[in-house]
């Protein structure tokens, strides 16, 4: 049971403001900001079936994806929470067209960040009860604290994170999150409404026996892929490896980090530029990765030096255990 002896991660924020090179209290109020709503979004998610949440919205989001209710119900709970504590000058969202500007026009409001989120990665699960997660992702702004925010404040390559996470709502809710100096989880426990840290330092093994990937789109796939995918079934001393897709990024990345694994989203001959988005899902969980002994590319790419262009721009995305990850570049540099 989580309880008294271990570290809230309230405690933990402050006691390791000090180590995060801008030590302003900004950073801490925003990760504070995020922990109120994925409180708020979780008890939602857990209400899932009892009330009208399930299924789709009957709108589709600028990816031309069916919105499921609680990815709009997720949305506007991050979006007004963030809102309300003024400590960010723009929002960008996976379910918004574009980004959103915060007191642009108060100069009072010297706001120095900007979040990316996917407020609920793995939706379409809800109505059969599978985990699913929210991912964000934290820049300082490139734009003159004090002035309109702009698009190439969101437009960052990965590199310039200054933090990153995810919520995975599943059997236990846990927040995991770096800001730089490696990665730490902390479980919610429901009767106190409290994160506790559960899972310090979090890392991927070097090696693991597990590969994700919707083998459903094989057909597809690139040449290099598929013969990874052949070498991870081979019977060999240490193969076949074990498949294991949840179809929720959230939860496929945090068994990987934990277990050891590689997942996996190539672009194909229908999805010529992936699927997976760099600014909401890619980059944040890029960097997860790397703080965590993990890696993260995008073919021959490392998705953090990814230079974007538009706001909901796809890219292939593979990203886990290291060896893994340097051996499926093996079998893509091959066809070169």
């Amino acid at each position: 049971m989580l309880g008294k002896k271990h570290k809230t991660l309230g405690e933990f924020i402050i006691e390791n403001q000090s180590s995060f090179q801008y030590s302003s209290g900004e950073l801490s109020r925003l990760i504070n900001a995020i922990r109120l709503a994925a409180k708020v979004v979780n008890h939602e998610v857990n209400k899932a079936g009892l009330i009208d949440i399930l299924g789709a919205a009957g709108d589709t989001n600028i990816q031309g994806e069916d919105q499921q209710k609680l990815d709009v119900l997720a949305n506007d709970i991050f979006i007004q929470t963030l809102k309300n504590r003024e400590i960010v000058c723009g929002i960008a969202s996976e379910e918004e067209d574009d980004f959103i500007s915060i007191n642009s026009n108060d100069e009072k409001h010297q706001n120095k960040y900007v979040v990316l989120i996917d407020p609920l990665d793995g939706s379409s699960n809800i109505d059969v009860n599978v985990s699913v997660g929210t991912i964000f992702s934290i820049y300082r702004r490139i734009t003159p604290a004090g002035t309109p925010v702009q698009l190439e404040d969101f437009l960052q390559p990965g590199n310039k994170q200054v933090a990153a996470g995810y919520i995975v709502y599943g059997t236990s809710t846990m927040l995991v999150y770096t800001t730089g100096d490696g990665v730490n989880g902390f479980t919610l426990n429901p009767a106190l409404g409290t994160f506790y840290l559960s899972h310090p330092d979090m890392k991927f093994p070097d090696n693991g026996k597990i590969y994700s990937v919707n083998e459903g789109n094989y057909v597809h796939f690139l040449q290099g892929v598929k013969d990874y995918i052949k070498y991870c079934q081979e019977e060999k001393e240490d193969r076949p490896y074990t498949s294991r897709y949840i179809g929720s990024l959230v939860s496929d990345f945090h068994r990987n980090m934990i277990k050891g694994g590689i997942y996996m989203y190539p672009k194909s001959s229908v999805s010529e530029s992936g699927k997976l988005r760099l600014l909401y899902e890619c980059n944040p969980m890029a960097f997860i990765a790397e703080q965590a002994n993990g890696k993260a590319i995008g073919g021959r790419t490392r998705i953090l030096d990814i230079v974007p262009t538009e706001l909901h721009q796809r890219v292939p995305f593979f990203v886990g255990s290291k060896n893994m990850v340097d051996k499926l570049q093996e079998f893509l540099d091959k066809y070169k």
